[in-house]
């Protein structure tokens, strides 16, 4: 099969499209016949190295934990599929070597939920990782209806779920953005904020009292968070800064999880969350895909169309 790999740590310079052999579906597992994957931060980390410390690695890689298409095949002991579904599914594995660039991928069952047919294709694809860190996330936090939220980076990948989610729960949201995107926030309900210096006063000028609480999906910016926490009950987390732990606060590292991805995936076919797409590759354009993910200015999520 057609796949995207690298054979050593560095750059996008490294990927190359080759042939691979068709992997082996184990027992709780599908085989995926890829339609579509995504692009996340985390895959060009890995491709530099950044998770040598903590995640093995076999060569060559296939880069990619994002995924969407339909089943070919079904493992042992899989009733919960059949060849045909539609799926979708954050396939991150316990090491690194066979992701989800590529023209069939194998997929844990526990991972996987049935695509809603309001869902498109480059839809599910991008909604996996960004959209179950953004949801742990604040289940982490215990929000309660009519709290107030501070997203930091509200219109990155994770921050434009983050907030929707929220607001879906019944709560106040204030997100940091560039002014080039604070329309864009209001029209989500979100009341935006500009980020850098000040931070701290254009908040508490929004809420006096502190906010209840913080998701953190940028880093470097702990010191705020606490600032602007309401005191003795305020709850924050982040994905990037695990010294929050030290402070009182969550470090959360997303977890596949198909039952956390099915609500997902009916907020989103139901119009209730909108999945944005910035741009779409074809699989023999991943590096240029990488690149444009590297310079963190894309609104929304970048996919790779493997197959219609």
């Amino acid at each position: 099969m057609k796949a995207v790999t690298y054979d050593a740590y560095g750059g996008p310079e490294q990927l190359r499209i080759t042939e691979q052999p068709k992997p082996k579906v184990g027992p709780g597992e599908i085989l995926v016949k890829v339609r579509r994957a995504s692009v996340n931060p985390v895959d060009w980390k890995i491709l530099a190295g950044e998770l040598d410390p903590v995640m093995q690695v076999y060569f060559p890689v296939t880069p990619g934990w994002d995924v969407a298409g339909v089943v070919e095949a079904t493992g042992f002991d899989v009733p919960e599929f059949a060849p045909g579904d539609e799926v979708l599914a954050y396939a991150r594995r316990d090491f690194i070597h066979d992701g989800t660039f590529a023209e069939y991928a194998t997929v844990p069952a526990r991972a996987a939920t049935k695509k809603p047919q309001g869902l498109n294709w480059d839809e599910a694809a991008s909604l996996p990782l960004a959209g179950l860190t953004a949801y742990q996330v604040l289940q982490r936090m215990a929000p309660k209806r009519g709290e107030t939220l501070l997203v930091h980076a509200a219109t990155g990948g994770v921050g434009l779920h983050a907030v929707q989610i929220a607001r879906d729960m019944g709560l106040r949201v204030i997100g940091t953005a560039s002014e080039k995107n604070h329309d864009y926030l209001r029209n989500l309900g979100v009341e935006p904020v500009a980020y850098g210096e000040g931070l701290v006063q254009r908040v508490k000028a929004l809420a006096p009292e502190g906010v209840d609480l913080v998701a953190d999906f940028i880093g470097g910016v702990r010191d705020e968070t606490l600032a602007v926490l309401r005191q003795g009950t305020g709850r924050h987390a982040s994905i990037t800064d695990d010294t929050v732990a030290e402070r009182g606060g969550h470090w959360v590292w997303v977890r596949p999880d198909r039952d956390d991805l099915a609500v997902l995936a009916e907020m989103a076919a139901s119009g209730r969350l909108n999945v944005p797409i910035a741009k779409v590759f074809p699989l023999e354009e991943t590096a240029e895909a990488f690149r444009l993910s590297q310079e963190g200015h894309t609104r929304g999520k970048i996919v790779i169309r493997v197959s219609d």
